[in-house]
């Protein structure tokens, strides 16, 4: 929402370019309102330059990124070549791309990283004959400070983002979001838009953080999960090793400080895989 204002748009685009670009009328937006891959639309695209940019917000990361991002631009250019004769002798010109994502999430991720299309490969030992990089901002805390110096907008919105991130854990989520939107419009911060917007910008907020919080509940899960499926299986060799050597189930239980009935149950598992 904050980045589909033209003024706001542009002044993100010369801090990222290093240009000073004053008329916002010279962005032409395209992004994709009714494509939907994977749940998930393209978030901002623009032509301006002869460059076109796609820009993303994750608040989660994702290793998947340069594929999406490929399905987009894919659909992009499909749709600026639709009069063209792609079949023709003359070569058809379109606008060299740009990858970038923004991030804000609560994992620890470097200040700047590529993300490569070709690392989501199954093979790895040929020459890679399609490539996608996508620039990995993390805009979060302290990061980035001179991107964020130049464009107060971005700035401003990683302040809302950490301050919710920080009064969630003090309160009740709703109550933090609430808090934290009185806090930014008495400090100035995105005071103008939250003025404007203020119930959308709560709802949003609300879900989208709790979008962020079940995503890391379920990688946690699942590292627990793998976690456990790992200790078990170290269990049971040990245990394979001891009843080859004719150790009783107690003796067992006994060497590898476990109960009794847990060291007889994963030898019913061993008898069942044999």
């Amino acid at each position: 929402m904050l980045f589909e204002d033209r003024d706001n748009l542009l002044e993100l685009y010369n801090a990222m370019s290093g240009k000073h670009y004053t008329d916002p009328e010279l962005l032409e937006i395209n992004t994709l309102e009714n494509a939907i891959y994977m749940s998930i639309k393209n978030d901002i695209s623009f032509l301006i330059d002869g460059r076109l940019s796609l820009y993303e917000h994750q608040s989660t990361y994702s290793p998947n990124l340069p594929l999406r991002f490929l399905f987009y631009i894919s659909h992009l250019y499909s749709r600026m070549t639709k009069d063209s004769n792609l079949y023709g002798t003359k070569g058809v010109k379109i606008p060299a791309p740009e990858f970038i994502i923004f991030y804000n999430g609560r994992d620890e991720m470097p200040e700047r990283q590529i993300l490569k299309l070709s690392d989501m490969y199954s093979i790895t030992d040929r020459k890679t004959r399609l490539e996608l990089e996508a620039v990995m901002l993390n805009i979060s805390g302290e990061y980035n400070q001179k991107l964020k110096a130049a464009c107060r907008t971005l700035r401003e919105y990683a302040i809302y983002t950490d301050k919710i991130r920080q009064y969630a854990d003090e309160m009740e989520l709703d109550d933090a979001v609430e808090y934290t939107i009185r806090e930014c419009i008495a400090e100035g911060v995105l005071k103008d838009f939250l003025e404007k917007h203020r119930a959308e910008a709560k709802e949003m907020s609300i879900f989208e953080y709790d979008q962020e919080k079940h995503m890391r509940q379920e990688r946690e899960a699942a590292w627990e999960d793998g976690h456990m499926a790992g200790i078990e299986d170290s269990l049971k060799k040990l245990i394979q090793i001891k009843l080859r050597k004719g150790h009783s189930p107690a003796r067992i239980a006994d060497e590898l400080e476990e109960s009794e009935e847990r060291i007889r149950e994963l030898i019913d598992k061993l008898e069942l895989k044999s």
